[in-house]
């Protein structure tokens, strides 16, 4: 075995993911992952689009929070003040999700985006639960 080629076998031995790379280096497994994260973010992003069209149109403002082994909650808020969120896989989908569908990121929800939110009866009595006689949370 040539230096080059004892390089090459050490390389691949050692990289992330599966360890089974192609003729030309690349690590199939890893490459797979970052496709499936591509096509998860690019849908996250469409209803992300379509929660926004359905609200009053673009741009919806968002955050990003992390779930843990979860993965990232994304919390979004329209411009008639609608809210709703979604679960993503990874914080880096999320993040990606959001970016594509163009929403304005809030680094926290804050006052300043919970000022947007508007509730109406339905979250009221879901908020006071059976204390006020609204639905129970089961």
């Amino acid at each position: 075995m040539t230096d080059d080629n004892a390089e090459r076998a050490a390389d691949a031995a050692h990289s992330t993911g599966s360890g089974v790379t192609s003729a030309d280096g690349v690590d199939r497994a890893a490459a797979r992952a970052a496709a499936r994260a591509e096509r998860q973010a690019g849908r996250l992003a469409r209803r992300i689009s379509a929660f926004a069209s359905a609200h009053g149109g673009a741009p919806v403002e968002a955050n990003v929070a992390y779930l843990g082994e979860r993965g990232a909650r994304v919390v979004l808020v329209a411009r008639d003040g609608a809210w709703g969120d979604l679960v993503a896989p990874t914080y880096a989908v999320a993040q990606a999700a959001v970016a594509r569908a163009g929403a304005t990121v809030h680094e926290a929800f804050d006052g300043e985006m919970a000022a947007k939110v508007t509730t109406g009866p339905y979250e009221w009595t879901r908020m006071a639960g059976i204390q006020i006689g609204g639905p129970a949370n089961t």
